[in-house]
């Protein structure tokens, strides 16, 4: 008997080690298209999911190209969590490619999507299709409607997760009004006349139309469009007559293009802003949340001095 318990016990202890494996395993694997993305899903999901993304930290979605290994990181999906807009115009393509069956979830539905602004429709990829601009996760409001989604997906798809989801999804939510109402006082504090902003892409116009600032871009929504001589001459003049003193680099483009303007038009570049993409881990952005406070604190400092 004395043999028994300690032996009992040592195959209950081998039992349960071989166990975890197999209960980690049972996560819901989700895949989200973007790293921005990605984080809202992990904040809603927290140990029931386990979430890959396809444009990782400090890449850019509008350039993306799926690889086979993005193909199977499709097939092994449970749940796919896109940004809708026209912005993931590769993913059709893809989950064809993938014979993926699952649900799509477009985290944007529901919004009140804004329309592209200064670009021609011919002058960008073919594979971002479409009027509206994407980038609806600029403004926190917009990022609530992307996390009530999620938690409908999430509670459809794992419905014994669902009060988790929710729970998960409503703490998150009170983080986001806060960021937001933060975000407006410190806006409101800055003359209208200093809120100008000039950029590499126009990824922040629901940004501007939140908090009142006028974002200027030597590119279009997407980074794959190229300006005219024009049209950067004319921004360069309006940099010069304007004073404008806030010039941004973002973390996912090429800075060649805004360096030329900035050195043409005598303003130094004010640093880089986190746009399409979170930084990497150890970056100042590995999350939505400290990449909004992180690109606000830098856009206060530079607009004070238009």
């Amino acid at each position: 008997m004395k043999l028994f318990r300690p032996l009992s016990a040592l195959l209950a202890a081998l039992a349960l080690a071989a166990s975890l494996p197999a209960l980690a395993a049972e996560r819901i694997p989700v895949l989200a298209s973007f790293s921005i993305l990605g984080d809202v899903v992990a904040n809603v999901g927290g140990d029931r999911v386990a979430v890959s993304t396809l444009v990782g930290p400090d890449e850019d979605a509008h350039v993306f190209q799926p690889a086979p290994d993005d193909i199977k990181a499709v097939s092994r999906a449970k749940l796919i969590v896109v940004n809708g807009l026209g912005f993931e115009g590769w993913m059709d393509r893809l989950a064809q490619s993938a014979n993926y069956r699952g649900p799509i979830v477009v985290a944007s539905a529901g919004i009140q999507a804004r329309e592209r602004v200064g670009e021609d429709e011919e002058s960008h990829d073919h594979e971002h299709h479409g009027k509206d601009d994407p980038h609806a996760w600029q403004d926190p409001q917009n990022v609530i409607v992307y996390t009530r989604n999620i938690v409908t997906a999430l509670a459809k798809l794992d419905p014994a997760g669902a009060a988790i989801y929710r729970k998960n999804g409503e703490a998150y939510i009170s983080k986001l009004q806060d960021l937001d109402a933060w975000a407006a006082r410190q806006f409101s504090q800055i003359p209208d006349a200093k809120r100008k902003v000039i950029t590499s892409h126009d990824a922040f116009e629901y940004f501007g139309a939140r908090y009142k600032v006028r974002f200027l871009a030597a590119q279009g929504v997407s980074t794959d469009s190229e300006p005219s001589a024009r049209d950067i001459a004319t921004l360069i003049r309006q940099i010069r007559s304007e004073k404008i003193k806030a010039l941004f680099f973002e973390n996912m483009s090429n800075p060649k293009l805004l360096q030329q303007i900035a050195r043409e038009s005598g303003t130094a570049p004010g640093g880089k802003l986190y746009a399409d993409a979170l930084s990497k881990p150890d970056g100042p952005a590995p999350d939505y949340l400290s990449l909004m406070r992180y690109n606000i604190t830098q856009l206060l400092e530079k607009i004070r001095l238009n």
